[in-house]
């Protein structure tokens, strides 16, 4: 019984680190939203340079057909994919950024209050 039980809650637990892994963004605290912003713009950085190289290769695949036989209709419909792929993660990248950045005000402020509410006492014992 005691096998069975084990046998059970082994994939469970596997289950269960691997998806809080999953959620974790190279190491970076959760709650440091200055960070994950940068985390964020420097993938849309990269994407958008991917973005821009697949887009010349495309247009390179469109005007000289002749030079990639067979092939090219495969490498123009891969290119269009990973173009399409490019401008999804482009578009989530910046919009992520986007949401930590107006989140960094407020913890910003937080910090402030905290701060304030420090200096406050201390005028207050004195």
């Amino acid at each position: 019984m005691k096998a069975l039980k084990l046998l059970i809650l082994l994939p469970l637990v596997a289950l269960s680190l691997s998806v809080s892994s999953a959620f974790a963004v190279d190491g970076i605290d959760d709650n440091d939203h200055v960070a994950l912003a940068k985390h964020y713009e420097n993938l849309a950085k990269e994407a958008e340079v991917k973005l821009h190289e697949n887009k010349e290769l495309l247009v390179e695949y469109e005007t000289h057909p002749y030079y990639y036989g067979r092939q090219g209709q495969d490498f123009q419909s891969h290119t269009s994919a990973n173009i399409h792929e490019y401008e999804e993660v482009l578009e989530e990248s910046l919009n992520n950024a986007g949401l930590h950045r107006r989140m960094t005000p407020e913890q910003d402020s937080s910090i402030n209050k905290a701060k304030i509410n420090l200096d406050h006492g201390s005028t207050a014992v004195r």
